[in-house]
């Protein structure tokens, strides 16, 4: 993914409204499930997300995989 395209996409994402929960799939297989907007920082293709209890993700365009949207009303 490149740096311009991760940042569009997770921008686009936090300033819905309503927010979404949406989740970024590292190439390592795990999900960081974004929970809220104000909780992620992103810039210059990277990305801080303080997630539940104060942890720490950090990642960049390299490392992502894909963002995972769910459909508005689907179960979650």
């Amino acid at each position: 993914m490149t740096a311009d395209h991760f940042e569009d996409t997770i921008t686009t994402l936090i300033e819905r409204i309503p927010f979404q929960i949406f989740k970024v799939e590292l190439n390592t297989g795990e999900q960081v499930e974004i929970d809220h907007s104000r909780d992620i920082i992103v810039r210059d293709g990277r990305a801080v997300f303080l997630g539940p209890g104060g942890t720490l993700h950090l990642f960049d365009h390299e490392s992502v995989n894909q963002v995972i949207v769910e459909p508005v009303g689907a179960n979650v």
